[in-house]
């Protein structure tokens, strides 16, 4: 008997977030042969999103607009989705790890009466059965769990899987626009979302992370971080003790009570490597770490080492790099 899986697709000024085809593709490695995948977009304004995500191997896009999904409200985001999954009554319903889609999963989950696996980093099929690879203890353990019945919730931690790709033949899927009700009587209203990082490339999707601890000494001492970061394509993020300190925003925190980042390269600059932070980086492909303390805990995890003042050794990093893109 065919399954339908339907995707919450994240966006963020005006562009599809990449964790939204991750978690197309992961839909798209749970389904069989005959099982069709549906996406939801939910905002304002989506007319060329939902073009772009049509072009994706899709059964149908469902464009929900209304001025209360403008930003994200969990209150109205729920009630516009529920029309939808009462129709499409999904077996599989999947979500990015990311701010909303940790918000969003458990209340949808409950409407649903499903199971729920959260932060999948990988996802196998083992005759029959579909097993969901996920990480415990700060990344020290990983588990395998499978669900026992329909329907299912998965939320998929960004820069893990693989992201889907569009239709080989140009196909589109067909485009089903759906208008939310007004909402009058939510108990919570967004009237604005002030981003202190606007404009910067998002910490949970970066493939190259630059962080600053503590031994950047000061808010000034992040710009050669930045400077980098720039140069290489990727974003700055800060250990909490940068953030207590008062030298970046809180919303470049990695670490337990931060973010979690799974970057292809992660520089580690003045950070001395507590396990809270660990907690939020050591999933990173390839960790580089600069410290003038040859004893500090980051070295035991870094595939590369550089034992030197941040200040001297990140401007001849950035210095080298600008030189080999050059050629």
């Amino acid at each position: 008997m065919s399954k339908t899986y339907l995707i919450v697709a994240e966006h963020r000024d005006g562009k599809l977030r990449r964790v939204a085809l991750e978690a197309l593709r992961a839909a798209a490695d749970c389904a069989d042969a005959g099982d069709e995948i549906h996406a939801a977009l939910l905002g304002e304004g989506l007319d060329g999103l939902a073009a772009e995500l049509a072009t994706y191997p899709l059964a149908q896009v469902h464009a929900i607009e209304g001025e209360a999904l403008r930003v994200y409200n969990p209150e109205a985001y729920i009630r516009a989705l529920i029309p939808l999954l009462e129709s499409l009554q999904p077996d599989g319903l999947f979500l990015g790890h990311t701010a909303i889609g940790r918000d969003l999963a458990p209340a949808l989950a409950a409407r649903l009466s499903a199971g729920q696996i959260s932060d999948v980093t990988a996802i196998e099929r083992d005759g029959g059965n579909t097993v969901f690879v996920r990480p415990l203890y700060a990344g020290k353990a990983i588990e395998r769990r499978a669900f026992s019945a329909f329907p299912r919730v998965v939320t998929v931690r960004p820069n893990n899987l693989p992201a889907a790709e569009p239709c080989a033949d140009g196909g589109t899927a067909d485009v089903v626009k759906r208008a939310a009700a007004p909402e009058t009587d939510l108990r919570t209203v967004v009237r604005e979302v002030v981003r202190k990082t606007a404009g910067k490339i998002d910490l949970t999707e970066a493939k190259i992370v630059v962080a600053g601890g503590r031994g950047v000494k000061s808010a000034e001492g992040f710009k050669p971080l930045e400077e980098l970061a720039g140069l290489l394509g990727g974003a700055v993020g800060a250990s909490r003790g940068a953030c207590d300190a008062g030298y970046c925003d809180y919303g470049l925190q990695i670490g337990q009570t931060g973010k979690v980042v799974t970057p292809e390269i992660y520089i580690a600059c003045g950070i001395s490597g507590a396990i809270q932070h660990l907690a939020g980086m050591s999933g990173s492909r390839i960790i580089v770490a600069i410290n003038k303390d040859p004893e500090a805990s980051i070295f035991g995890i870094a595939d590369y080492g550089i034992v030197g003042d941040l200040f001297e050794v990140v401007p001849l990093l950035t210095q080298a790099f600008r030189e080999a893109l050059a050629k």
